[in-house]
């Protein structure tokens, strides 16, 4: 007997759906039947990112994906964002919270600015969408925001991700216990090293002692993060809330 994850008639936000794992996981999600909203903060090419993304799906189901934009680190643009989808739907039933950006360089060296880019988006900005998220989703729905293996090995030079990233997985267990009254889940993905234009900046002497971590011998793919989000969004995964996943190949340096 196959186990089929059918989400037709269910609506997924994803934050900074324009590229990489974003993008990835709404191609996931449409192709499980779900409707799209294509969130991008309208900054360089992602706005027409999400605009090639949305049309691409939406040649095999007009409408099905939407492109809405937002700064998350911005509290008024997310309301907005939010009052705008509930115009549009009936409510949303799966948040995915995968915006981020990274300002790398060492303490001694970091700028105030970029401390307080990186907070601002990556752990602000789901703040953001959670709270104005929860009041425009249906009960029994899901939340998925990303974590990092940054946050369990504090990778040089990255005090404001890593602190960012592992106050979102405390806040998703903090979540996960406040949503539970409406049966809505509230989950982390740790994500390794996944290949992606963020990773393409890691010079290559360090890709290569990476690996040397990781039993599976290779960097993730963007489907295998969106194919855990899906998971944790699908009835496979009704007794699963306030967790942290970690999907790194088995890296344990």
């Amino acid at each position: 007997m196959s186990i089929e994850i059918n989400l037709t008639q269910k609506v997924v936000l994803i934050t900074g759906a324009s590229q990489g794992i974003g993008a990835q996981m709404a191609r996931t999600f449409h192709r499980a039947g779900a409707t799209v909203f294509l969130n991008h903060p309208d900054i360089g090419t992602t706005r027409q990112d999400a605009d090639a993304l949305a049309a691409e799906l939406n040649v095999s189901r007009t409408d099905s994906a939407i492109v809405v934009a937002a700064d998350v680190a911005n509290v008024e643009s997310v309301q907005e964002m939010m009052q705008e989808l509930k115009r549009r739907t009936d409510g949303i039933d799966f948040l995915i919270n995968n915006a981020a950006i990274i300002r790398d360089r060492t303490v001694a060296k970091m700028s105030m600015d970029e401390w307080h880019a990186v907070m601002n988006v990556n752990l602000s900005g789901v703040f953001h969408c959670c709270k104005f998220g929860l009041e425009i989703m249906r009960d029994g729905g899901a939340i998925v925001s990303m974590g990092s293996i940054a946050a369990i090995q504090g990778f040089y030079g990255q005090a404001n991700y890593a602190a960012a990233k592992a106050g979102v997985q405390a806040m998703m267990r903090v979540v996960s216990r406040e949503a539970a009254r409406r049966n809505i889940r509230a989950n982390t993905i740790a994500p390794g090293v996944i290949e992606t234009s963020m990773a393409a900046t890691i010079p290559e002497a360090v890709r290569a002692e990476m690996m040397k971590n990781i039993p599976l011998a290779r960097f993730g793919a963007t489907e295998d993060i969106a194919h855990v989000a899906l998971f944790l969004c699908s009835p496979l995964a009704a007794y699963v809330t306030g967790q942290t996943l970690e999907v790194n190949g088995g890296w344990r340096g």
